[in-house]
């Protein structure tokens, strides 16, 4: 189909009691013809997957097309074993923490040169929107502040090898087009530790921060791709029980195409949609320009090192904890 949007979401069911509301938004607030590719574990997952899928409400007719396919982590054996057959640690790596499977999977199910647009299961579209042009060469990536590059053993590593990271990645949305040099993805993996790295999900971060200093490219537009920021705020908020339906008010939701609700902004979106906060809708069809990379330099992560051990010894954490 032509000028169809290739869009790839690793899913567990257990996820869709806030992922229902990502697909759903996705599936009726675009304003192009997508064909989203859901990426989970076992045959079991993907057949309470395809379930879900079918029972989507319908979309009114002569609109954009929607399309969708399922694959298990066996249906992609074969093509795994074809294409990543001499290379022990992306293998070891995909069958490491689920989200690393974000850098991986999508790799075996694209045709060369096609468009992979990633999305996180903790999304919501608040307005009807379209995405971003898929560059030729080099990535599309969220920005955040702070940025989430941890374990520390592992930027560390990366740092130790001279390996650049991009600063402030957000990996709720990633577009990727280009050609995947495997070989040097491969090498990078193995420097961070292949198959002796803790099997922790932001691992995947670091990755997709090495990819933006190899390949380039930039961030999308966060006045429009805007992700859920943990402020001090917000943490003094939820220490004296404020709802987070509540906070969610002060976000800017009739400017933006795509909300990020990373840790606890995801499960508010339920409430949230009940109070009515998202029944003044726009439309978001004008494409932004990227904002350039930056690189998170050694000396510039030792001193956010320094601050947190700082706010360590403080109870800083200790207090927020829970906030």
């Amino acid at each position: 189909m032509k000028d169809i949007r290739s869009l790839y979401l690793v899913l567990s069911p257990a996820s869709l009691p806030y992922a229902r509301f990502a697909l759903e938004s996705l599936w009726r607030q675009s304003l192009e013809s997508l064909h989203l590719h859901l990426i989970t574990d076992a045959e079991a997952d993907r057949d309470a997957l395809t379930c879900f899928m079918e029972a989507l409400p319908p979309l009114p007719e002569g609109g954009p097309a929607r399309r969708w396919s399922v694959y298990a982590e066996d249906d992609l054996a074969q093509r795994e074993s074809e294409m990543f057959a001499r290379l022990p640690n992306l293998r070891a790596f995909r069958r490491g923490h689920p989200c690393w499977r974000k850098i991986t999977d999508p790799l075996l199910l694209r045709e060369p040169g096609e468009e992979m647009v990633l999305l996180d299961p903790d999304l919501f579209f608040p307005n009807q929107f379209s995405f971003e042009r898929t560059p030729q060469d080099g990535l599309l990536l969220m920005w955040q502040k702070p940025n989430c590059l941890l374990p520390h053993s592992v930027v560390k590593a990366a740092m130790d090898a001279n390996i650049a990271l991009a600063n402030h990645v957000d990996i709720g949305v990633a577009h990727w087009r280009g050609p995947a040099d495997i070989d040097w993805l491969e090498w990078l993996i193995g420097k961070l530790g292949g198959d002796q790295m803790p099997r922790a999900m932001h691992i995947e971060a670091i990755v997709w921060a090495a990819l933006a200093m190899r390949m380039g490219g930039g961030h999308l537009d966060p006045d429009l791709w805007h992700c859920w920021r943990r402020t001090q705020a917000k943490r003094v908020l939820r220490l004296l029980k404020i709802p987070g339906s509540r906070i969610l008010r002060a976000e800017p939701w009739s400017a933006i195409k795509c909300f990020h609700g990373g840790g606890e902004a995801k499960w508010w979106i339920p409430e949230a949609a009940r109070a009515g906060l998202f029944s003044d809708q726009t439309s978001h069809s004008d494409l932004s320009r990227p904002i350039p990379f930056v690189e998170l330099t050694p000396s510039d992560y030792d001193r956010e090192q320094s601050l947190k051990r700082v706010l360590r010894g403080l109870g800083y954490y200790s207090l927020f904890r829970t906030a």
